[in-house]
């Protein structure tokens, strides 16, 4: 197997879009039809259901985790090379913002970036976690925290990680995060981005 075919692997394993299975699993409104439309876990909690929404955040963060997992353990079985695993979880990070089951389009990427992270390294994923965990909880703001986490992880990466492949796929992940959350970044210096706890709004267009 080569390392394309790893790649496609975790691309389709990060494209499948737990936000609308959880949704429809729980009875609940297209997450893209309320709130910021985005498919994700934040969004769904918007709907009110934090169970939904739970679950929700751990299927993209374990596709994230998983996509690595796999290719560490089984790959070299099937001739992974060591930058496969790196490869893999960038692929499935693209492949949540860019779902083949959605017409490539997807949700923002934190849990699945978050999983990808806890993969590569324990302790990378940690303090990761801690960073936007620490933003979330005094600002209450998940896309802040998602920015924040973008801007720190390149550089826990590098003391953890030191060099490599993973490390270049963690600096991709944060751009790509910092990117995805831009038009976010705006809202809250207008002060009209939702924070966490606030309802769905409106059905969108």
């Amino acid at each position: 197997m080569t390392t394309l075919g790893f790649a496609i692997f975790a691309y389709l394993l990060g494209s499948i879009p737990f936000a609308m299975v959880t949704s429809r699993l729980f009875g609940l409104a297209d997450p893209r039809t309320y709130g910021s439309g985005n498919p994700g876990a934040t969004n769904v909690l918007r709907g009110g259901n934090k169970l939904a929404a739970g679950f929700t955040l751990l299927g993209d963060a374990a596709k994230g985790w998983l996509a690595v997992y796999l290719v560490q353990q089984f790959g070299p079985a099937y001739g992974a090379q060591p930058q496969d695993a790196a490869i893999a979880g960038f692929a499935a990070f693209f492949g949540h913002l860019h779902s083949l089951f959605l017409n490539f389009r997807g949700g923002k990427g934190v849990a699945t970036a978050a999983g990808v992270l806890f993969g590569f390294n324990l302790w990378l994923g940690l303090a990761v976690l801690a960073v936007w965990a620490g933003v979330v909880w005094f600002f209450r703001y998940s896309s802040l925290g998602a920015i924040a986490a973008a801007i720190t992880a390149p550089l826990f990466a590098i003391a953890f990680i030191g060099s490599g492949d993973m490390l270049t796929a963690v600096f991709c992940i944060a751009l790509l995060l910092y990117w995805r959350h831009s038009e976010n970044l705006q809202r809250i210096r207008a002060g009209t981005e939702p924070k966490i706890g606030d309802k769905k709004d409106e059905a969108i267009s």
